[in-house]
This record gives structure tokens, sequence and C-alpha cells, in this order.
């Protein structure tokens, strides 16, 4: 019998789920002014795991907190979806940023007097709203979580208070999770269970996570990483691995 199987490539659309547009951000007046962000243009894919690395003083952070509404760009645009950053007043940024957007950082921020599953849904008490039972079920079994809801966080481990603060960022299933170092205060066994779990948001749930890291380990967890040098981007790499992007950094570094 001849195989009259067609191989069909389908078009691929590619959605960002935030980008900016010749991003500048400057700090202070005059002499003294710092360019943190000196003319950016980037687009984070969604569905995808992207990071952004460089030398300290890069520009990272700054990128990714104006990008999520948490500090406003000097010039250009920053958007959210469709959503330009600039057209809202401050109280539908702040709207944007408790709907739309999750963020994991380094400091875990998480309330003392509260549980652990107090913690993740608060966000969502604060607004009003019940979280999807069944969803925030998953989050916490593939966190590894489910059997720590009742305790605080002073009887969580470093990890432990991670993945809440991890599940809280994702409970309410945002467009983007932003992450900044977020394995920054994790020994290596707890980074390495954080990075599998958000590579796993990606594939498995269609989550969009955006990651500050100086750490190559933690990069080749990623699809994509974007590197910046003195507010630019200067290199991007696709399917990185541990080598390539240090080989990257050797090489932003001459």
């Amino acid at each position: 019998m001849t195989d009259t199987t067609l191989d069909v490539v389908l078009p691929q659309v590619t959605t960002l789920a935030a980008r900016v547009v010749d991003a500048r951000r400057t700090y202070g007046v005059g002499g003294t002014s710092v360019h943190a962000l000196d003319g950016v243009t980037v687009g984070f894919p969604a569905r995808a795991f992207t990071a952004i690395m460089g030398p300290s003083g890069s520009g990272k952070s700054t990128l990714m907190h104006c990008m999520a509404g948490l500090d406003t760009l000097s010039s250009g645009q920053a958007f959210v979806g469709e959503t330009d950053l600039a057209s809202l007043t401050d109280r539908e940024r702040t709207i944007l940023r408790r709907d739309r957007l999750g963020f994991v950082f380094q400091a875990f921020n998480l309330l003392a007097p509260l549980t652990a599953e107090e913690n993740i849904t608060l966000p969502a008490d604060l607004a009003g709203r019940h979280v999807d039972p069944v969803w925030f079920d998953t989050v916490v079994q593939a966190l590894r979580v489910a059997d720590r809801l009742e305790h605080r966080p002073s009887q969580l481990s470093g990890g432990q208070q991670q993945r809440v603060a991890i599940a809280r960022a994702l409970v309410e299933r945002p467009e983007v999770v932003f992450a900044d170092e977020p394995t920054g205060a994790l020994d290596s066994r707890a980074s390495a269970e954080l990075l599998t779990f958000l590579r796993n948001a990606v594939d498995d749930l269609g989550q969009t996570v955006v990651m500050v890291t100086h750490d190559p380990v933690a990069a080749a967890y990623t699809d994509r990483v974007v590197f910046l040098v003195d507010g630019l981007v200067v290199e991007e790499l696709d399917r990185p691995t541990r080598d390539a992007v240090l080989d990257t950094m050797k090489h932003l570094g001459r």
C-alpha cells in the first residue's frame, strides 16, 4: 500500500504576553543620573519560559519592574498583552497587577501570622474573589505543599516558603508570572525543585514565566535567554544550555 500521508506544516502564531518598545528608565538628574534602561525593545512570548540575564547594574530588575507595572518608564512603552501600561491610572495599574500578573521574588513576602493556605489565597481574598478549588488543589499538589497548608511561614523551610509564594503567584492563573531571582535564597536541591515546577507550569499548564537570574543552571531550564548590558539588549539565546549561557556571558564580559 502506498503511504499517502502528508506532512502538514501549520503556521505558528506567537502571542506576546509582555513587551517593551524603546523602553528608557533614568534615575536622578544631571550629572548624577543613571540610565538603567537605554532604549530596550523586546517581547516575551506567551506560554514560554524566558530568562533575563546580565551583569549587576545591567537593568534586569528595572526591566521586569517596568513590565510588571511596579515601576514606570521615563519614555517608551510597556505592554501586558495589548494593554499599554502608560494609558492606565494608578488605580487601574494596581488592578492589572492584582488581576493579571503573578509575582515571585527572592524575599518570599509571606505574612507571618497567616497559614500557608491563607498566604496563598490572600490576593484573591483581598479582591473578594473565590479561588477555584480544583485549580488550588492542582497547584498545591504539584508544588508539594498540600500537607503544609496549616503551617505558618516560621514552621516552613526556605524551599517550602518559596513554593508557597509560587503557589500564591499561580493560584489565580495570571497571564504572566514575573520571578526576580527566585532561587537566590535557596540551596541547590530546592532551586532545582522550584525550576522544575516553573518549567512544568509552562509545558503542562500553559503558564508564561519571565525570570531574572544570574545563574546559568537556572537559565538552562528556560526556552530563551535575553542578555542585557548597560541598559541594552545585546544578545538572545534560544534553547539555552548551561555551557552556552556561560560562553555567552564570557563573551559579554570582554
